[in-house]
């Protein structure tokens, strides 16, 4: 197959077996969500009033009970910049962060910063360091291309544990159609799929992973309906522009930022521009372009400029890949054999059947 980039956006085929171009250039992806837009995105007056309705039944819901609504934080743009919207519109926030040990020193300043200037509840949740090292070591062992997938399954599941037991019906998320309206769909997996995250721990994990809490499709859908969890993107009802919310923090509580999209976190740094780049040519930097041209912060020039700056700088991403290696035990030795070994799919090794279903309706649906 030849070479192919969107001449609307600048998602291309170099990657992605499911990308697709029609008669114009256009690729699916744009194609998609510019046909989506208006629907879900309202950066307008129509997209306020939307808002103060959902929020006034947020706010009717809560009464009685000590929050209103969960939000997960990582110290990145969107969920600080979600958590102080929040805090403007006076909710009462239990905000849940996932200590991995790979956080950033700018990423914990500015979740201090965040929670000492809105008073909101903060729960750190720190999952047992050599269980989870070990289950992220055995996924670059099995070189699957998603290894964030214990930190977002992690995440969630804790996440879910703190709506049960408070009995909170609405989930925030700092999920946006402006900065991530496209996800490139090639070389990516679920993160409920608790059977493939167990069978490739099986293979190539060396200790237990009982301390861990984990988060199943089932589980997960079983929540949704007996506890009516809605999962709502705020940032959808207003105009998110990502140097305007930037500023609007750095203002309020001297929020920094760390460079770019998901560089939060050292070991998430690797996966987006490392491990994805060099193993699967995969650059998530087109996904973000590509979403800021559908939606107006960016022209397809600037975003063509932008990818022409390197990916990474060799010198830092190199001290960060030791470190990493260090906290999971791989070695270098060993680390350079797996990079020797064919690059697989989260679906050469066992999967739940409800995910293969749930696949279909949501290919369906599109």
């Amino acid at each position: 197959m030849s070479y192919q980039i969107c001449k609307r956006c600048v998602m291309d085929n170099s990657s992605d077996s499911t990308i697709h171009f029609d008669e114009n250039g256009y690729c699916n992806y744009c194609t998609t969500e510019l046909e989506r837009k208006d629907k879900v995105y309202f950066p307008n007056e129509e997209g306020k009033q939307k808002w103060d309705a959902i929020l006034a039944k947020i706010k009717e819901d809560g009464k009685g009970k000590q929050y209103d609504c969960l939000m997960g934080i990582s110290g990145g743009l969107d969920s600080s910049y979600l958590a102080y919207l929040g805090f403007k519109w006076g909710l009462r926030i239990l905000a849940v962060h996932i200590d991995d040990g790979y956080d950033t020193e700018i990423s914990k300043s500015n979740i201090k910063k965040l929670v000492e200037a809105t008073h909101i509840e903060l729960k750190t949740i720190t999952p047992d360091a050599e269980q989870f090292n070990d289950l992220t070591a055995a996924y670059i062992r099995a070189n699957v291309p998603d290894i964030a997938i214990p930190q977002d399954n992690v995440l969630f599941a804790e996440i879910y544990k703190y709506a049960r037991k408070y009995k909170i019906n609405y989930f925030l998320g700092g999920g946006n159609f402006a900065l991530e309206c496209i996800l490139q769909q090639g070389n990516t997996y679920t993160a409920y799929d608790v059977v493939n995250i167990k069978d490739i721990h099986k293979k190539f994990g060396t200790k237990p992973i009982n301390k861990l809490a984990f988060l199943t499709n089932y589980r997960k859908w079983w929540d949704i309906k007996m506890l009516h969890i809605q999962s709502l993107r705020p940032l959808n009802y207003i105009d998110y522009n990502r140097d305007r919310a930037l500023k609007e923090l750095q203002n309020f509580c001297g929020f920094e930022y760390y460079g770019s999209k998901h560089l939060e976190n050292t070991l998430t740094k690797f996966i987006q521009m490392w491990w994805f780049y060099n193993r699967y040519g995969v650059d998530k930097r087109r996904s973000h372009l590509s979403s800021m041209i559908v939606s107006g912060q960016m022209t397809r020039e600037e975003a063509l400029k932008e990818l022409e700056k390197p990916i990474y700088d060799e010198v830092e991403m190199k001290k960060d890949i030791s470190e990493i290696l260090r906290k999971l035990g791989i070695s270098e030795k060993e680390f350079e054999e797996i990079l020797k070994q064919p690059a697989k799919q989260h679906t050469d090794y066992k999967i739940d059947k409800l995910t293969t279903i749930i696949n279909r309706i949501r290919l369906r649906r599109k």
